[in-house]
């Protein structure tokens, strides 16, 4: 099968277009046709090795998973036989490891692909999609009628984050430049804010919960648009040196800080979950959440699907179209 493989961290050029063999299916595990695979800062971290500090998980000298990619979207094409509630065509969606790839193997994060969705679409949901719910739900614990301010509003995360806030029923403000401000209102968002003209950590304006998928605002700015017992949840690790990224800003300082303040101030650490799936599946059937794809890239064009990334913050999630013979 074609793949994207890499066997040392650097920049897109490191990305590999290559034959492999078809991998093995467990008995616990399913076998997937990948049609489309999701490229987020999830593929970025993992090509780059960047922060040094997740060296640990990502593997010291070079990338334990030689093939890139992680949501996945496409067709079952085999199952293990320990495997239950699921057959061999069944459209599906969900985690993949290697899923820059003709086919990739999934294990317990997969659920049916909802109907109204393309494969392209569906890729956009699994890792984006499970970190704006658990940031609305577990983290800021969003409930009706409270004021939410999303920064990043139009990424493929933030597109996801403001329209599981309005589901939660919140009033919601998104934060976007001004050719995304058009977007941002076509997702559900009460109200845009173009960081580009206004300030809007200058404290004239609160709001109850404060969402920051972009990063790289310091803490005491964000503190001045939060109400007094407000909630700030800091996703993702964008910024920062070459160590410790934006992981230091979320992990360490917004949680010390957080004791010395009336003020909630948290890092979201991604857990996924079959379960999470499984929830944003019944909400895409319901038609309160539609994820958002800014383009697509064949996948002997990853590596310049992952440079268009690098460049700057998307209009929604980048998304690699892979067909598998």
């Amino acid at each position: 099968m074609k793949a994207i493989v890499q066997d040392r961290y650097g920049s897109a050029d490191m990305l590999e277009f290559q034959d492999v063999e078809v991998p093995a299916v467990g008995a616990d595990e399913v076998l997937v046709r990948v049609r489309a695979a999701g490229a987020g800062p999830d593929v970025w971290h993992w090509m780059t090795g960047l922060p040094l500090m997740a060296r640990p998980a990502l593997g010291f000298r070079a990338p334990k998973e030689r093939i890139r990619g992680w949501d996945a979207a496409g067709t079952v094409e085999a199952v293990g036989a320990d495997v239950t509630g699921f057959e061999v065509g069944d459209e599906v969606m969900g985690l993949a490891p290697g899923a820059f790839a003709e086919f990739a193997i999934a294990k317990d994060k997969l659920v049916r692909k909802p109907e109204r969705l393309s494969f392209e679409e569906a890729a956009a949901v699994p890792i984006s999609g499970i970190t704006a719910l658990r940031a609305v739900r577990e983290k800021a614990q969003v409930t009706r009628g409270q004021r939410v301010l999303v920064i990043g509003a139009a990424g493929g995360v933030g597109s996801l984050v403001v329209q599981v806030a309005k589901a939660f029923g919140a009033h919601v403000t998104g934060v976007a430049s001004t050719g995304k401000a058009d977007l941002v209102r076509s997702i559900g968002a009460d109200d845009v804010v173009d960081y580009t003209r206004e300030d809007f950590t200058d404290g004239s304006r609160k709001w109850d919960v404060i969402i920051d998928t972009a990063g790289r605002r310091p803490l005491r700015h964000l503190r001045r648009a939060l109400t007094r017992k407000g909630t700030l949840v800091i996703v993702g690790g964008d910024g920062g040196g070459r160590w410790t990224g934006g992981f230091l800003r979320g992990v360490l300082r917004a949680p010390l800080l957080s004791l010395f303040v009336g003020q909630k101030l948290v890092a979201l650490n991604t857990k996924e979950s079959r379960e999470d799936l499984e929830a944003l599946a019944v909400m895409i059937d319901e038609g309160s959440v539609t994820p958002v794809v800014d383009r697509t890239f064949d996948l002997v064009e990853a590596a310049d699907a992952i440079r268009y990334l690098a460049q700057g913050h998307p209009a929604g999630k980048v998304v690699v179209s892979v067909s598998a013979g």
